[in-house]
């Protein structure tokens, strides 16, 4: 059964999609394979130039969906649908639960510090409760 693990940013200094680097950062030096799936095509854009650039030094081969470079990176950040590629990791960055979040051994899904951030993010907590997948919470 898939482990959903919330985090939780306390500071409001701290961003979703930092966290998120931070975390993919942890997944690519395990030799983990994610799916980064975000809300839309703005988000994917600005993930993609974050996670080149959120800290000074890191490398985190990764790709957009559809490009020629997807195929071989260990992270692909995608807004459009299902990936057809195996990962073990899906990070979920948009608003809503994805349909094939099943798929993935593990979720990921980080919280922010917004209100509207927050009620969408119980409102995810709730919707995996409710279905019986294990859950842990740590904050950030």
């Amino acid at each position: 059964m898939t482990q959903v693990d919330f985090y939780i940013v306390e500071q409001a200094r701290d961003d979703r999609l930092g966290i998120a680097c931070r975390l993919a950062q942890k997944a690519y030096d395990t030799g983990q394979r994610a799916h980064l799936h975000v809300a839309d095509a703005a988000q994917a854009e600005r993930l993609d130039k974050l996670l080149w650039t959120f800290r000074q030094g890191s490398f985190i081969p990764h790709a957009i969906a559809g490009t020629p470079e997807a195929e071989a990176a260990p992270l692909v950040i995608d807004h459009a649908g299902e990936p057809a590629e195996p990962y073990q990791l899906l990070f979920n960055l948009a608003d809503e639960v994805p349909s094939f979040f099943s798929r993935f051994e593990r979720v990921i899904e980080v919280i922010g510090t917004t209100e509207q951030e927050v009620h969408d993010g119980r409102a995810r907590y709730r919707f995996y409760r409710e279905r019986g997948y294990p859950l842990t919470d740590t904050r950030v």
